[in-house]
């Protein structure tokens, strides 16, 4: 059993053929999938699809970095109110990228912090994405003590000492397509040594596609891959990365088993 911590299946390249990405992924033994917010729209989307496919599909609702300049009180309202609904896992994805030409710094920053803030409302998990923005963002997650409900930094890029410091603030790392790049460094000494209880798996698809299919459309499928890269780093079997990043993921969502 795998557990695609990160995926966004509202994607139209994904979307399109849906029953297809999922049957795909239940061939992988990929059970659960949860599927993530980056706007209002696809916010929406993601809890209409974990409400269609219950146990299965799992939402997150929030406002990317790069639409930072779309979060008006409204819409803030707006999420709160989605964000409740039973379907609805964490908020995010929030935080900041600095790659990108696009909404300022003080913009993300200030859209980072209310979606925090909504999130303590709430009492739900954050999942955060952070590019080329460590040191702002470990700032604001220990300012704001970002990580009270727990949470995940997706797609981790830091150093060892910034994923050090994300587990003692209550913050996951999770894992996708990059790790198993040829040209991976970082991403590979976390991977060897991050605990055991603080790694998830995931694909960030459509996109990061992990090797041999680097450059492809991904979809959750592939996170199979990316177990298969970590068990190969750790030493450790398949099924014992399967079941550790899956119950790991379990308890990042708080999903009970039934």
């Amino acid at each position: 059993m795998l557990f695609d911590s990160h995926a966004h299946l509202d994607d139209k390249k994904l979307y399109n053929d849906l029953d297809g990405v999922l049957q795909r992924a239940e061939d992988a033994g990929v059970t659960k999938i949860a599927t993530i917010g980056c706007d209002w729209h696809s916010s929406l989307m993601s809890v209409r699809l974990a409400e269609k496919y219950p146990g299965r599909i799992f939402a997150t609702v929030g406002v990317h970095p790069q639409y930072a300049e779309t979060l008006n009180e409204q819409l803030l309202e707006k999420l709160y109110d989605l964000a409740q609904a039973e379907a609805a896992s964490a908020v995010g994805e929030i935080g900041l990228d600095y790659h990108y030409e696009g909404p300022s710094r003080e913009i993300q920053q200030k859209a980072f912090r209310k979606q925090i803030d909504l999130a303590k409302q709430l009492s739900l998990p954050l999942v955060i994405h952070n590019r080329e923005s460590h040191e702002d963002m470990m700032r604001i997650i220990k300012e704001e003590k970002a990580g009270i409900n727990g949470g995940v930094l997706h797609c981790f890029s830091g150093s060892w000492e910034m994923a050090k410091f994300c587990f003692h603030q209550g913050f996951m790392i999770s894992f996708a397509g990059p790790v198993t790049f040829h040209n991976a460094k970082t991403a590979v000494e976390v991977a060897k040594k991050a605990p055991a209880d603080m790694i998830l798996v995931e694909t960030d698809s459509p996109y990061l596609s992990p090797e041999p299919f680097r450059g492809k459309i991904n979809e959750p499928a592939r996170v199979k891959l990316v177990a298969e890269k970590l068990a190969s780093l750790r030493e450790q079997d398949f099924e014992t990365i399967a079941w550790m990043t899956t119950e790991n993921a379990l308890r990042l969502y708080r999903i009970v088993q039934k």
